[in-house]
Parts: C-alpha cells; sequence; structure tokens
C-alpha cells in the first residue's frame, strides 16, 4: 500500500459522493419508456455533447426534450434537470475528511455546466485539491485522454493514483491508464473497498 501524501485517491460523484436521482425525477414526463444504461437511449447525443461542453443550457434542453420525447417543454425540463444533483450522500464529507490527511484527493466527474453549478453551491469542490469535469475539458470517462489530463495537471504518475467510480468501463478505462481503480456504489460500498486497501 502507498499511503505516502503524495498518493491521489480520484474520486467520481454521482452515486459514489453524491446523491443523483435523474431516473426518478424524469420518469413521469417520457412518453415511452426510455433506458439508462446507454445502449438504446435516443437522447444520448444530446446528453454526451452537453457533458462535453458541446451545448449551451438551453440547447441541450431542446434537444433532449425532442430526442428523449418527453411530454415537457424545454423549460420545464431544464427546471426538472437542475434538481438532479441533490446533495452530498451521508457520510461523504466525513469519509473525505478522514482521509486528508494522508492522501491528496481529487474528483473527475462526467458533468455539465448546470449540474457543476449546483455542486458548486453544495461546496463539493472545496473537499478535492483539484475538480476535474468533462464539460471544461471536453472529453467525457472512459476516454483515456481525461485520464490522462488528470495526471498532468496534478503532476502525478498512474501507479500513484486510486480511482473510484460506479461505472465499470469507466473502471477497466482508469486501469488502462495504469491507475489503480475499484468500483463501488455509495458512501458504505467506497468505505469498504477503502478499508480492504488500507486507507481507513
Amino acid at each position: 500500500m502507498n499511503d505516502s501524501p503524495t498518493h491521489l485517491l480520484l474520486f467520481d460523484l454521482g452515486h459514489v459522493l453524491v446523491e443523483v436521482t435523474g431516473a426518478r425525477d424524469i420518469t413521469p414526463y417520457l412518453k415511452a419508456p426510455l433506458r439508462w444504461d446507454g445502449t438504446d437511449w435516443p437522447a444520448m447525443e444530446a446528453w454526451e455533447a452537453f457533458e462535453k461542453g458541446l451545448l449551451t443550457a438551453q440547447e441541450f434542453s431542446e434537444r433532449f426534450v425532442e430526442q428523449a420525447n418527453l411530454s415537457l417543454d424545454a423549460p420545464a425540463f431544464l427546471a426538472n434537470f437542475t434538481g438532479w444533483t441533490r446533495g452530498l450522500l451521508p457520510g461523504a464529507k466525513e469519509t473525505l475528511d478522514a482521509l486528508r490527511p494522508r492522501f491528496r484527493l481529487a474528483a473527475l466527474s462526467n458533468s455539465n455546466e448546470v449540474h457543476w453549478r449546483r455542486n458548486a453551491e453544495l461546496g463539493v469542490p472545496q473537499l478535492f485539491e483539484r475538480s476535474f469535469t468533462s464539460h471544461e475539458i471536453g472529453v467525457r470517462k472512459p476516454a483515456r485522454e481525461i485520464y490522462e489530463h488528470v495526471l498532468t495537471e496534478m503532476e502525478v504518475v498512474a501507479a500513484d493514483v486510486t480511482f473510484f467510480d460506479d461505472q465499470q468501463p469507466n473502471v477497466d478505462a482508469a486501469k488502462q491508464a495504469g491507475m489503480n481503480a475499484h468500483r463501488v456504489v455509495g458512501v458504505e460500498e467506497l468505505r469498504a473497498c477503502l478499508r480492504e486497501l488500507g486507507y481507513l
């Protein structure tokens, strides 16, 4: 185990440290069932473009409403969408506070300008040395470039990074980039993984 102050713990946010409720919030407005795993999602093009910073919030909401065939108009959807980021999951801040004396902490999130503004209001970026978001970088996980961007910006080698994410493709890509990576969903799974690694 490398537990020196130079070792970087890199965290995804949604469904790991932050509660996100998009599927629950949008379901009542679907005219037809919408798959959320990305394999058969007509709104995926708009979603990915927004998370790469290629669309404004207005452009995204208009395209998403059309592609997902919602019963909401674009302004109403955008208001709904803004509330998808609820807040830190119970125990998230305490877990990061316990790790901070021994590790560098950073966040890496596929996000967008609307949800990132909400995270800022919640004080999420202040919990980390640096926060990296796809809409600012222009690349989404699991593209290798986003992991390499973090390594460059944090001035750290991949072997000195442990990454936590709830999506297996993102975990696999981090491993391919040379990072130690683990799939966890929620704070309890994260804490269990951290204890297994000897980090807590």
